[in-house]
């Protein structure tokens, strides 16, 4: 297992995200990557991007906590969770000292991930207001101390 995949599942199991490693042939939106009951199960061996295993977990920390565990399968997202689920991953690449654009790789986002990756480097953040409504994190304000806001997450896990 790469360095890269050993940092995101430390960090997942510190939030309380389990993930683990499943040779189970499940279908699923992003190779190699499934969510089974509100876990991360991935094989090693299909699982073509590591960055993915942050984007899925973003859905899960993103879906109320009463919720969670019934996430399995297509997670059936609407816009507003994939755009908080985009900048979720975003906080959490930084986080982790990991180059965002693992998380933001060609293979993804329908071919929008340099413009993602453009956005959020110039200080554009998509979903970043759907996370503040959510209390995981706040909003950076022009002219406001920027110290405890986005890309600095409150907390991980939604209440």
């Amino acid at each position: 297992m790469d360095d890269v995949v050993a940092t995101i599942l430390r960090f997942l199991e510190e939030i309380g995200i389990a993930a683990r490693p499943s040779h189970a042939d499940h279908r699923g939106v992003v190779p190699g990557v499934h969510v089974v009951n509100g876990a991360i199960e991935f094989d090693p061996e299909a699982m073509l991007y590591p960055g993915d295993l942050l984007h899925e977990a973003a859905h899960i920390a993103f879906t109320p906590s009463a919720e969670r565990s019934s996430l399995s399968g297509r997670l059936d997202t609407g816009p507003g969770d994939e755009m908080a689920a985009i900048a979720w991953s975003y906080a959490a690449a930084l986080h982790l000292g990991i180059d965002p654009a693992i998380v933001f790789h060609g293979g993804g986002y329908r071919g929008g991930s340099s413009a993602l990756l453009e956005n959020f480097r110039g200080g554009s953040y998509v979903g970043v207001p759907l996370l503040q409504w959510a209390g995981m994190t706040t909003e950076p304000k022009r002219g406001v101390d920027p110290s405890g806001a986005f890309p600095h997450m409150t907390k991980w896990l939604r209440d």
